[in-house]
């Protein structure tokens, strides 16, 4: 169950007696890390809205952000990493299902799924071969796992991340991001309250799927976790479909006085939470919970977590119109119980009392820990380190094998198993651009979001890591034309009880927290899951930003791609000077030189957020065409991603220094290569200047189909666009 002596000794002192069975699981799972946030609650303090949260009425299913035009956006992140490293398909679906549940319960209909996968290594040479082979398996089912759901709920995937490390090895992080719009004035709340209102059960019947799946999540990962199979939930995207569009009609009626997913720990989350929220109780009968085995004990109801299943408080009076159109939706909907005034959730099972207990013991009293926090002798190190012993390598070759690695090169064979376009409200998707955006019906603005993290370079330094995950997913959706707005995070971590896991996990939030509250994106949801670990050790810190954006007009989103006949200009800020020259924690040192060390380059947040404010009016205006963040891999990657997309040639010339692959490969933030007519310039530079950035025209896109890049007055590359393609395109074609 995952609870320790002193946690069964705080139970018994609440209860004044010792706890049932099903009343320990409950507690169990409640008091997981997963529900409970033990040793998370404390760092989490500094995202300002989790803070007023803890303080007020508390989180929501999702959280939401205004767009204008009497509408809101709602998003969150979760992970389902666990799962899907024993039951790589079905975890990964119903990681999706899961968080798609979280925002219709908002009242807000999914509009656009994302995720970001991370796994071990896949190509021969870099692990034994059956750690590879392992590896493949897990990425090719979790990515059909998400298709499968995804495509069939009818809910577009729009974005996707992929990373690969050594260290996720057995221990994959799958996390889901999903976004829903709905009427301002009309957000669904999951506070139970009413005395006497029925409660009422929806969706599929109860199994025994996914029993302790909260504690289960809540633990590593060892030699029984194929025995644990039976914790992984099994999705059903049909049902769920039904589920959305009966839940939208249902909460239209405005009978539905509260609404919540049973999600993680089930009926036990679901009851315990909405009553804590509302401060009332609850009285559940489970003889009438719909089951699909004979004889599951009150144990195994309370805290099975069976999918597609949601739990609602209605108005007494209106009952029956509300379980009439889930019905007509063929959705089970039964009534299961009552609120109560005496603030007690009492569990009855075949005419017995199998749980009696307060739901703040299980929402508010949950132990919180703190280990100390212990620097790193690598990250000592990593401030020191030396490039000047790193060699040259011909720039060329490193460009193409940078093109052509798993981190950096296209994932076309992921995004293309995905339907990105249901709902037909997708206007930039996977591979067309820095973030992805919708176009809501009812509205002529825009909506745009993008999942991003760098778990190396917050390895390297957990703070600037964090603060870049969130300057680099800001300036991805200011790269499509959107203003950024608000952030949900998805925080995978190692063991919390170890010094080293516990102080990266600190002051990478605290790098977050700093950076959103200073790009004005506060952290309105987000998810937390530690105890990722395998033989190798912990994987990387792995914090994930979900970042959403508003376009003042949908149609005037740009691109990434260039087309021929324009200028092409670098938008940037002054950095202090590096002595690492932007190689440190880069994508270059890893990949070529196969040396992970060095620090990564702080930015200036408040340039970074008047470099966001500048692009989004240069997109309204018209004045650029296209605009691609310079990030993995340096300008290289950046110019050659713009032509491969645009399909055409590039010449460019760029500054230089004391190396050639500092200016080609080196990762300085703040960096953004635009693509304007030539007639737009002046606007453009004194837009810059009067935000207190740079402009600078580096060349031009034309028919040549070459990518020529000088590096002062040396030609440094010259590769047509076949060439780069040809290795952009294959980084992940094994699985063709």
């Amino acid at each position: 169950m995952g609870l320790n002596d002193e946690e069964f000794s705080r139970i018994c002192g609440l209860l004044q007696r010792q706890p049932t069975l099903t009343e320990l699981g409950m507690f169990a799972v409640m008091w997981s890390e997963h529900c409970g946030y033990k040793y998370s609650r404390p760092v989490l303090a500094h995202f300002k809205r989790y803070k007023e949260s803890l303080e007020g009425a508390g989180f929501e299913n999702a959280g939401w952000v205004d767009i204008g035009d009497g509408l809101a956006a709602t998003m969150k992140i979760e992970s389902h990493n666990h799962p899907s490293a024993v039951e790589p398909y079905q975890g990964a679906a119903t990681g999706v299902g899961g968080i798609i549940r979280d925002i219709f319960t908002m009242g807000a209909r999914p509009i656009a799924s994302l995720n970001s996968l991370w796994f071990g290594p896949i190509r021969e040479g870099e692990a034994d071969s059956s750690v590879i082979q392992r590896n493949r398996y897990l990425f090719e089912h979790v990515v059909a796992g998400i298709a499968g759901y995804g495509n069939c709920v009818g809910v577009p995937t729009v974005g996707c991340q992929i990373g690969f490390h050594r260290r996720y090895s057995a221990n994959p992080l799958v996390n889901a991001m999903a976004v829903g719009i709905v009427e301002s004035d009309a957000i669904a709340t999951a506070a139970a309250g009413g005395n006497g209102n029925p409660v009422v059960y929806l969706g599929s019947a109860t199994g025994k799927d996914g029993i302790h799946g909260a504690t289960f999540a809540s633990d590593a990962l060892g030699e029984d976790s194929n025995a644990k199979r039976p914790n992984v939930q099994i999705g059903d995207p049909f049902a769920e479909k039904l589920l959305i569009e009966s839940t939208l009609e249902a909460v239209k009626t405005g009978a539905v006085v509260g609404i919540q997913d049973m999600g993680a720990a089930g009926l036990t989350c679901s009851t315990v939470e909405m009553c804590s929220k509302g401060g009332v109780g609850m009285d559940i009968d489970l003889d009438l919970v719909p089951t699909r085995e004979q004889g599951m004990s009150a144990y195994e109801m309370m805290l099975s977590e069976s999918q597609e299943r949601m739990l609602a408080v209605v108005e007494e009076r209106r009952a029956g119109e509300v379980i009439e159109i889930f019905e007509r939706w063929g959705v089970h909907a039964v009534v299961i119980g009552k609120v109560t005034e005496d603030s007690m959730v009492t569990i009855r099972r075949g005419g017995q009392i199998e749980a009696s207990l307060n739901p703040t013991w299980l929402t508010d009293e949950c132990p919180t820990y703190r280990t100390e926090a212990v620097e790193p002798e690598y990250y000592r190190r990593a401030k020191q380190f030396d490039v000047s012993a790193l060699k040259e390598v011909e720039p060329e070759e490193a460009l193409l094998q940078l093109l052509n690695s798993p981190n950096i090169g296209s994932k076309r064979w992921v995004y293309e198993q995905y339907d990105q376009h249901v709902q037909t409200q997708t206007t930039l998707s996977s591979g067309e651009g820095d973030a992805a955006v919708l176009a809501p019906r009812g509205t002529s603005k825009g909506i745009a979001f993008n999942i991003d993290g760098n778990s190396r370079q917050v390895y390297l330094d957990p703070y600037v890591g964090g603060m870049l995950a969130v300057a680099e997913a800001a300036r991805n959706v200011a790269c499509v034309g959107a203003v950024p707005r608000a952030v949900t995070d998805g925080l995978n971590f190692g063991n919390p009880r170890l010094p080293q896991v516990y102080w990266q996990f600190a002051q990478a939030v605290r790098g977050i927290a700093d950076a959103a509250e200073a790009m004005e994106t506060p952290v309105i949801s987000g998810n937390v899951s530690f105890y990722n670990e395998s033989d190798l050790g912990e994987v990387l810190p792995t914090p994930l930003i979900g970042m959403l954006g508003i376009l003042e007009h949908a149609d005037r989103r740009i691109g990434m791609g260039i087309s021929s006949g324009h200028k092409i200009g670098l938008i940037s800020y002054e950095t202090p000077p590096d002595g690492q020259q932007g190689l440190g924690a880069s994508e270059y040192l890893a990949e070529i030189h196969r040396v992970e060390d060095g620090s990564p380059i702080r930015p200036d947040l408040s340039k970074e957020r008047a470099l966001c404010e500048l692009l989004a009016e240069l997109a309204e205006e018209g004045l650029i065409t296209c605009a691609h963040d310079c990030s993995e891999g340096g300008a290289a990657v950046a110019l050659a991603e713009m032509a491969i997309v645009g399909g055409a040639g590039i010449s460019a010339g760029i500054r230089g220094g004391e190396r050639i692959d500092s200016a080609l490969f080196g990762e300085t933030p703040g960096r953004v290569y635009v693509g304007f007519p030539e007639s737009q310039a002046v606007d453009i530079e004194q837009l810059a200047i009067q935000n207190g950035l740079i402009f600078q025209p580096i060349g031009d896109s034309n028919d040549s189909n070459l990518l020529r890049i000088s590096v002062g007055d040396r030609m440094c590359i010259s590769l047509s666009l076949e060439q780069l393609t040809n290795a952009y395109e294959t980084a992940l074609s094994y699985g063709d």
